[in-house]
């Protein structure tokens, strides 16, 4: 999937934040690009406020987002109104659907007001410098209020233009005599912006746009609905490269996946400032600049380098009285393992300087100051009148001195998370706090498996592992038993059944969990499964899985066949209502009834299956349902063939 680049152009001395889209948009004219445009970017220029007064992008950014940054929805171009009349709702703003976008026209709606909105659903059609564009909505509502009717013109980039609400009760709480930006309560959005800016520390790329040649700015992009930040995972454009459309700039860990930023403009890499392995870069923030013309690239080099070269300088004057300064308050939050450190060494955390994001006082940094003694300790006033080492050496030798505390943080290390692996945490977390799991286990004889297995290898020289013959086995059996194949609705508070049978598949990356979704795995043959799971799997190890990819699956299965595991339970991944554990194959001696009749010890492969399912959605019976026809499917796999 193409990746739209998010830049910003510089017309004035202002560096802000770029607008992503938030919502996709696909070409309508002849000449524009088949596939779809999954973010979108914004060009720097003036942006008018509310009261006519001239605002920066990052400004008029903040001021629609307002009270809403705190929410799991948009993070960008939506917000609420302040007025404590109005329900719970999202404000949709002007999206920038091309590079050089500032404003657009409103061609026509899609959706009334009232209508109710599906992801992926059109809600309108938006005329820009470029094309006729959809525009795409990735989350559900109802359309409360359109601010900007049909046929404007030029609507600025970020101006609200619809109102949606979660609830349709929430509808007629709208007022019907509101404008777009005319009834809203914008100053105290305003003002906290404005102080909220001045308490940022200042960006070491705040660089003068008048001593630079025309260039632009590229922005951190929101690559997914809920990124608000990501790692620079590796940058695939040198300084002083050329850039042609459509060439892979870089490679940004989300908090989805690893995807690649792909440039929509050609140019010049002229200076990278976020470097490779760079963490926790907030959406909107600068990473690089570009030029038109080659002979610029050493100008954009020298005014960086030369803006920071000034920064260092500046604190030459009174450096002790600013080292002072940055040690007492140089530090908001401090790690687990740094806190051990101090309480083991007895230092004074004031004495410390942090080098984590966000001000936050490391174990390294702690390390640092122990070695080269900077580290001051804390004194008590008890330790201060204590006697001199020769003094308490003659005493009674029934006291001993302290014995310092044993050097255990040598084997600790903080190891940094992926974006992936917080949203893992997060919604397992989730999953395990609002989700009543219920659990079911059962063995299945392996045998008849195993025999298919090795009959298709070597009469068909079709090589298919255990776990593909599982997922045929799991999508048959949701298909016969069609309760199971479904998730709860929290809104509604019902049962939905899902129409297809999409088996995730959880994979372990060195980035954490990924769950690719073979799709109607139950009109699928065990060859066909196996073919697309090889190569999801590796799409998945290699970080380039697509959205869709991974999204929407309707049943998960977790297989920890190959590891000495006989038994486990599996944490529902939501919104699905159920995951299949799978353990290893163990033998053991039984009892089985030969084709004779006679009863005889025998030895029989067995396998662990347990059921985590949604007890909102799997009762007993549906749960035994599931587990008698999934046992039933390794008896007899002649049923997977049907």
């Amino acid at each position: 999937m193409a990746l739209s680049m998010a830049v910003s152009r510089l017309r004035n001395p202002v560096l802000s934040r770029a607008l992503p889209s938030l919502l996709r948009a696909r070409f309508l004219s002849s000449f524009a690009s088949p596939t779809p445009l999954s973010r979108s970017s914004n060009v720097e220029r003036p942006f008018k406020d509310w009261d006519g007064s001239c605002l920066s992008r990052s400004n008029a950014l903040s001021t629609i987002i307002g009270v809403y940054g705190n929410s799991s929805k948009f993070k960008i171009g939506v917000r609420h109104f302040s007025s404590s009349d109005l329900p719970e709702h999202t404000v949709l703003g002007m999206p920038a659907l091309s590079p050089t976008m500032s404003q657009g026209n409103i061609a026509k709606w899609k959706k009334k007001e009232g209508d109710k909105i599906e992801p992926g659903d059109i809600l309108c059609e938006i005329e820009t410098d470029k094309a006729t564009l959809e525009f795409e909505c990735l989350e559900e509502g109802f359309l409360a209020k359109i601010l900007v009717p049909e046929g404007s013109k030029d609507v600025p980039v970020g101006q609200p233009i619809a109102v949606m609400v979660e609830d349709e009760e929430n509808i007629t709480k709208i007022p019907s005599t509101l404008g777009a930006g005319s009834d809203v309560e914008e100053k105290t959005a305003h003002q906290d912006v404005r102080n909220s800016e001045k308490e940022e520390e200042p960006s070491s790329t705040n660089i003068k746009a008048s001593d630079l040649p025309p260039h632009i700015v590229i922005g951190m992009p929101a690559l997914s609905p809920t990124m608000n930040q990501g790692n620079i995972f590796k940058w695939t454009k040198k300084e002083g490269e050329k850039i042609e459309v459509g060439d892979i700039i870089c490679e940004i860990e989300t908090d989805k996946a690893t995807l690649e930023f792909e440039s929509l403009e050609e140019g010049y890499l002229a200076k990278i400032l976020a470097p490779e392995g760079s963490k926790d870069v907030a959406v909107g923030q600068p990473i690089a600049i570009t030029v038109e013309d080659p002979d610029d690239i050493e100008a954009v080099k020298t005014s960086a380098s030369g803006d920071s070269a000034v920064k260092k300088q500046e604190p030459t004057q009174n450096e002790s009285k600013s080292e002072v300064r940055e040690q007492k308050s140089g530090f908001t939050k401090i790690s687990p393992s740094a806190k051990l450190l101090i309480s083991e060494y007895g230092l004074d955390a004031s004495s410390l300087k942090a080098s984590g994001p966000h001000g936050t006082l490391l174990k390294g940094d702690v390390l640092a100051a122990i070695k080269s003694g900077k580290g001051s300790p804390k004194i008590s006033p008890s330790e201060k009148s204590k006697p001199s080492p020769q003094t308490s050496s003659q005493k009674s030798p029934s006291v001993r001195p302290e014995s310092k505390a044993p050097q255990q943080s040598d084997s600790f290390e903080d190891l940094p998370n992926t974006q992936i692996r917080k949203v893992i945490a997060r919604r397992l977390l989730e999953s395990k706090q609002t989700t009543p799991h219920l659990y079911l286990s059962s063995d299945v004889v392996l045998d008849p498996l195993l025999s298919f297995r090795k009959e298709l290898k070597e009469k068909h020289d079709n090589k298919v592992s255990v776990n593909d013959i599982v997922i045929k086995a799991v999508a048959v059996a949701l298909k016969n038993v069609p309760e199971a194949n479904a998730y709860w609705d929290v809104e509604k508070g019902e049962i939905i059944l899902c129409d297809s049978v999409d088996i995730s598949i959880a994979v372990a990356t060195e980035k954490g969990l990924m769950t690719p979704i073979v799709r109607n795995a139950d009109q699928k043959s065990i060859s066909s499964i196996s073919s697309e799971v090889k190569q999801l799997a590796e799409k998945a190890r290699a970080g380039k899985l697509l959205p869709n990819e991974f999204q929407g699956g309707t049943f998960s299965i977790s297989n920890l066949g190959m590891f000495p595991v006989d038994q486990f339970c599996a944490i529902i991944n939501p919104p699905q209502a159920g995951i299949l554990a799978v353990g290893r194959g163990n033998k053991f001696v039984e009892p089985v009834v030969g084709s004779d009749g006679i009863e005889r010890p025998a030895v029989v492969t067995k396998m662990n299956l347990t059921l985590s399912a949604d007890h909102r959605v799997f009762d007993g019976k549906v749960g035994g349902a599931f587990v008698s026809a999934l046992k039933a499917n390794f008896s007899d796999i002649r049923r997977l063939l049907l």
